[in-house]
């Protein structure tokens, strides 16, 4: 594989040339391949196959869509910072945004101490769109799909598709919207595999959801979602359409009036579309802001999701538990949506259910009580032990 690394700063006749680049076996020579991507630092944007590009250090400025195609490998060092440049008004062409096709991989090789990030000059939710995966695991909207953001293909049939691997990763600022329908998250999964890995990660004041799995098998582990901007609006975590990996060590905390801490489908158009959603999650703490926003509820699981729970903390919510349509009920009813060792603080309603035809039904069986559950490791509005010196504290 060809590897593409920036080197060094050349003198403005060459920055003006777009030459900032050099081959790896030839440090001095400042002409790029004929062919291949050129990586220029202050002008990060492009597509490139078959090769791997590499961020060395320092800053990068996302200044256009970075895609990372079949046969690429994009590799980020410790400690880059790779920040999205403002969007002229109405130029949705140029949205700043990076994406990993199906084939391709990333490899985000932070550190507790040097972490990557990848923020926006403009320091407000929505700045820029984010980090988009697209693998070839299975989803239940059809042998394939076309992302919503970034139009690319997603879904298949290997369940252990790798599309890299991010530890200690940093999203600030995400969630750049086209419209009310098609907006970015912080990090979004399509028909990801098993054998991607993605840990240590924070979604920091992105403007809607922080992390979204749209099917996949892929499991990811310690994430971070912290809102409390008031442009901040959707929700922490939000799967569909067949997500079936699992995720350990989640925490989420929203002081705003934003929407619900876990959004949970199957498929809208239908429920009951193979393969179904049912991750497993463990270790989960989502603290809310009370009453206040229009969807108040710490988990709403709707359209035929399955799921299983296991040591919940949910604090300062109004509604603990929504279960959503028939199947959903009938689901907790066989115990395969279930919640184990579950602490409420402050929560109004515990569970609350309502079948398809808009009559209440009783939930409470999907849940059982632990007061000593630690959820991720911390009940309030404390980060855990584990997001130390890599995450972003509330306020910060």
């Amino acid at each position: 594989m060809k590897k593409t690394m920036f080197k060094s700063m050349w003198g403005l006749a060459i920055i003006a040339a777009a030459t900032v680049t050099t081959s790896c076996n030839d440090d001095d020579d400042p002409t790029p391949p004929e062919d291949g991507f050129v990586l220029v630092r202050d002008d990060l944007k492009g597509e490139f196959e078959g090769e791997e590009v590499i961020l060395e250090s320092g800053t990068y400025k996302l200044t256009g869509k970075l895609i990372v195609g079949a046969g690429a490998k994009l590799t980020i060092m410790p400690g880059v910072v790779i920040e999205a440049t403002q969007v002229p008004a109405n130029e949705f062409a140029s949205v700043r945004y990076i994406a990993v096709a199906q084939g391709g991989q990333i490899d985000v090789r932070g550190s507790a101490d040097n972490p990557v990030v990848m923020t926006a000059t403009e320091k407000k939710p929505g700045a820029w769109g984010g980090l988009v995966l697209c693998g070839r695991a299975p989803i239940n909207k059809g042998e394939d799909a076309v992302s919503e953001v970034g139009e690319l293909t997603y879904g298949g049939s290997v369940e252990n598709d790798n599309s890299g691997s991010i530890r200690y990763l940093r999203l600030e600022y995400t969630g750049f919207a086209y419209n009310s329908d098609k907006e970015f998250n912080g990090l979004s999964m399509f028909g990801v595999g098993s054998g991607t890995t993605i840990e240590y990660v924070q979604a920091y004041e992105g403007s809607d959801d922080g992390f979204e799995w749209f099917g996949g098998t892929v499991s990811s582990n310690y994430l971070v979602v912290t809102n409390y901007s008031e442009d901040v609006g959707d929700d922490l975590f939000d799967w569909t359409e067949g997500w079936t990996g699992s995720g350990e060590n989640w925490y989420g905390i929203r002081t705003n009036g934003g929407n619900r801490g876990i959004e949970a489908d199957n498929n809208g158009n239908d429920h009951v579309a193979t393969p179904v959603s049912n991750p497993t999650i463990r270790n989960l703490t989502l603290v809310g802001a009370g009453s206040a926003g229009s969807e108040p509820q710490a988990i709403k699981l709707r359209v035929g999701t399955k799921g299983t729970f296991d040591n919940v903390v949910l604090n300062n919510w109004s509604t603990g538990f929504d279960v959503e349509h028939d199947e959903g009920i009938s689901f907790v009813g066989d115990g395969s949506l279930v919640a184990a060792n579950v602490r409420f603080i402050n929560v109004t309603t515990k569970a609350t259910g309502k079948a398809t035809n808009g009559n209440s039904a009783n939930v409470d069986a999907i849940f059982t009580e632990n007061n000593s559950a630690t959820g991720a490791g911390t009940t309030g509005n404390e980060l855990p032990s584990w997001a130390a010196g890599w995450a972003l504290p509330i306020g910060q």
